[in-house]
């Protein structure tokens, strides 16, 4: 990698904080596992919770009815990475957020109770954890899940704010809501999209770059 590959120099961290719901998280992922590949990062995977963002605000009811199932896949990751050494729970993430998404924003499954389930049941044999995890992963508000949940999810809060969704990227430790991307750029184009993002980040003051969406996410 050149200097002029990686203007700021040094190797660099990132946190991304995802709800497996959100399709517009997952865009983003993927453009990270590209960044990944051509900038010297490390990137670690969080959780956070749009059934948790959304408690208690009077939303549509088609929405309302994705955040009810929403429970089920961030407390599948959260029951999956508390079962696991420390050093192990990113990667344990990873590879959940990954079976995940492949099922729900690939696959087009997950549409009620009974497959979300099932798509959670199938991400966990895929991570090589035992599928009787998902009865911890049941919703029960106040149990051990519940509060490492709501505690990752708050991380991210007090990185960001409380008025945006998801995804969250912190780079260097300065966190914004997206970038939203469609499609997830690759190559050198993800490459150059980080550098914009890290120097933004740099910038004292800086707040908030944006625009309407005319587009869908693009998972091609």
């Amino acid at each position: 990698m050149t200097d002029t590959d990686a203007p700021q120099g040094g190797r660099k961290t990132a946190e991304m904080f995802f709800d497996p719901m959100c399709p517009w998280a997952w865009m983003t992922s993927r453009w990270m596992m590209q960044v990944e590949q051509v900038r010297d990062v490390d990137v670690t995977w969080s959780v956070m919770s749009l059934s948790v963002l959304n408690e208690g605000r009077d939303l549509p009811q088609s929405y309302r009815e994705m955040l009810d199932r929403g429970w089920l896949p961030v407390r599948t990751v959260i029951a999956a990475e508390l079962s696991v050494p420390q050093d192990e729970r990113n990667d344990v993430r990873k590879k959940l957020y990954d079976a995940m998404g492949q099922r729900i924003h690939l696959e087009g499954r997950g549409r009620d109770e009974k497959d979300l389930r099932q798509v959670c049941v199938e991400a966990l044999e895929d991570a090589g954890l035992p599928a009787d995890l998902i009865d911890r992963a049941e919703n029960v508000p106040g149990d051990e899940v519940d509060q490492a949940l709501r505690a990752s999810h708050q991380r991210a809060i007090d990185l960001v704010g409380d008025e945006v969704g998801t995804p969250v990227v912190a780079f260097e430790g300065v966190a914004f809501f997206g970038p939203v991307v469609t499609p997830a750029p690759k190559g050198e184009a993800a490459g150059k999209l980080w550098d914009g993002c890290l120097l933004v980040a740099g910038t004292p003051g800086f707040y908030e770059l944006k625009r309407t969406r005319d587009a869908d996410p693009d998972f091609s």
